[in-house]
């Protein structure tokens, strides 16, 4: 498609709705790192001079894509956390359906996690401070969000419960790096099946990953 320049805010706000689309849809096939401003530009049928005039560059457009599927994901978080959690349950056994709950949940959306895992080494690297200001007041809503779903479930964890919110997302981004390996690393593992010990499941490994987080940071009992 291509546009005619925007002539009232309600205009403007559809591009901006359009870039975003088309940006999410290329997500969709494939890594943040391959999303390159050219090609968003080239899809939206915009020239890239005109697209920064909706966004300030291919990060901020990143960033708010972050922001709108986290919050579309603790949209849905609650039922799936009640439809896996027994409240009668001893608090351990809670934390452990809570991990396992979480690392289901974000497994299942690899884009939200491959977009945590280019947060802080590349997206929040090239924006304004409006951009930063919106992102991390937007990021901090949410934390308090999932949090307050984490506490109502297990609510040994106390002051505990929004540093283990914040842990988990940032672990769901650090493996996601890992998942699904290249092409060439599958190769490997064909080829010599005894170095697939070296591959990560990502649901498999944030359960285990979550679920000894909580622990920790559950009160000992004596």
């Amino acid at each position: 498609m291509t546009f005619q320049r925007a002539r009232s805010e309600e205009q403007r706000e559809i591009r901006r709705r359009a870039i975003l689309d088309t940006a999410a849809a290329m997500l969709d096939e494939m890594p943040v790192a391959e999303v390159s401003l050219n090609e968003l530009s080239r899809r939206a049928g915009l020239a890239k001079s005109a697209l920064l005039r909706y966004f300030d560059s291919r990060e901020a457009v990143l960033l708010e894509l972050l922001d709108y599927f986290l919050q579309t994901w603790l949209t849905e978080l609650p039922d799936e956390l009640a439809a896996g959690i027994d409240a009668s349950l001893p608090a351990e056994q809670r934390a452990g359906r809570l991990a396992e709950v979480l690392s289901r949940s974000l497994a299942a959306r690899p884009v939200l996690c491959d977009l945590f895992g280019a947060q802080g080494g590349v997206l929040e690297h090239n924006v304004t401070l409006e951009v930063a200001l919106r992102h991390k007041r937007s990021s901090l809503d949410a934390l308090a969000t999932m949090t307050g779903l984490v506490h109502r479930h297990v609510p040994e964890l106390g002051d505990g419960a929004q540093t283990f919110c914040l842990h988990a997302l940032i672990l769901a981004g650090a493996l996601s790096a890992y998942c699904p390996p290249p092409a060439a690393v599958l190769a490997v593992y064909e080829a010599d099946p005894s170095l697939a010990a070296l591959g990560v499941d990502l649901g498999e490994a944030l359960r285990l990953g979550l679920d000894a987080a909580l622990l920790g940071t559950l009160p000992r009992t004596t």
